[in-house]
C-alpha cells in the first residue's frame, strides 16, 4: 500500500489517542495530516489540505449527525476522498443506514477487533462496503431472518394456492378499501360479486371449518398477515 493522508475526526480525546496509535503501530502508510474534534476544526483542516481518506466518527458534540452531514457534504465535494466511518454508535443502526446513502465506503463500529491494517487497505484500494465482525454479525442475522421471511411467504402462497388476485385483494382490504373501491382498480378484474365469492373462498382456504363462521373482513386480513401472505412493509395501493 502506497503512502495516503489521512484527517481523524474523532472528539473524544482518549479514544483519538488509542486511534493514532493503531495508525502509528499497525499502518504506517498513512500520514495523518490532521484531526478534528468538530465540524468546524475538520473544515478548516480541508480547505488547507485534501485527505486521500478521512476517519470518521459519528458522534461529536453529542450530536450523532454531524458526521453524517460531513460525509454527504464531502462527497458532494469530491468523489474520490476515501470516507471511513469510525464509530461507536453500535445500537443506532438508522445512523449506518443514513451515513452509507450519504457515500461513506464502510463503517468500523468500536467493537471487537477495532480498526485494522486490511480495513484501511481494503478502502484505499477502492473497495466499497468495508465492515468489521460486529457489524457483520448484524447484516447477516437480518438476512437470515429476510430469507427465511420470504421462504415462508412463498411456501404459504404455495400452499394455500393464492395467485395474483388473492393478493391484490387481500392487500386492499388491508388498506381499508371497500370491495367496491377494489373492484374499481385496473389490476382487478372483477365485479363486487365476485370479490364476495374470493372473500367467502378465502376464508375456506386460510381458516379451519370450525373457524368460518366467526370470520369477518379483520380476521381474514390478520390471518393473511400471520401466515405472510402479506408483507406489512409492502403495502401499497394499485391504481
Amino acid at each position: 500500500m502506497d503512502k495516503f493522508k489521512v484527517i481523524i475526526v474523532e472528539d473524544v480525546k482518549l479514544e483519538l489517542k488509542g486511534t493514532e496509535e493503531i495508525f502509528r503501530n499497525d499502518i504506517p502508510q498513512a500520514e495523518i495530516i490532521g484531526t478534528a474534534s468538530n465540524e468546524n476544526e475538520f473544515w478548516t483542516l480541508m480547505s488547507k489540505e485534501t485527505p486521500d481518506m478521512i476517519l470518521l466518527d459519528l458522534g461529536l458534540g453529542g450530536s450523532t449527525t454531524v458526521g453524517v452531514d460531513i460525509c454527504r457534504k464531502v462527497r458532494d465535494k469530491d468523489k474520490d476522498v476515501h470516507i471511513l466511518i469510525f464509530t461507536g454508535e453500535v445500537l443506532k443502526e438508522k445512523l449506518w443506514v443514513d451515513v452509507l446513502d450519504a457515500g461513506a465506503d464502510g463503517i468500523i463500529l468500536k467493537s471487537g477487533e477495532l480498526l485494522t491494517e486490511w480495513d484501511v487497505r481494503s478502502v484505499m484500494s477502492g473497495k466499497k462496503l468495508v465492515f468489521n465482525e460486529p457489524i457483520l454479525r448484524k447484516i447477516i442475522q437480518r438476512f437470515r431472518r429476510s430469507v427465511l421471511y420470504e421462504y415462508r411467504r412463498q411456501e404459504a402462497i404455495v400452499k394455500y394456492d393464492i395467485d395474483q388476485y388473492d393478493e391484490i385483494f387481500l392487500r386492499h382490504l388491508a388498506l381499508g378499501y371497500t370491495k367496491e373501491m377494489i373492484s374499481n382498480l385496473r389490476s382487478m378484474p372483477f365485479g363486487t360479486k365476485s370479490l364476495e365469492k374470493r372473500q367467502a373462498d378465502l376464508v375456506d382456504r386460510l381458516f379451519n371449518e370450525n373457524e368460518t363462521e366467526r370470520v369477518n373482513v379483520t380476521r381474514l386480513v390478520t390471518r393473511a398477515f400471520e401466515l405472510r401472505i402479506l408483507d406489512i412493509d409492502n403495502l401499497e395501493a394499485d391504481e
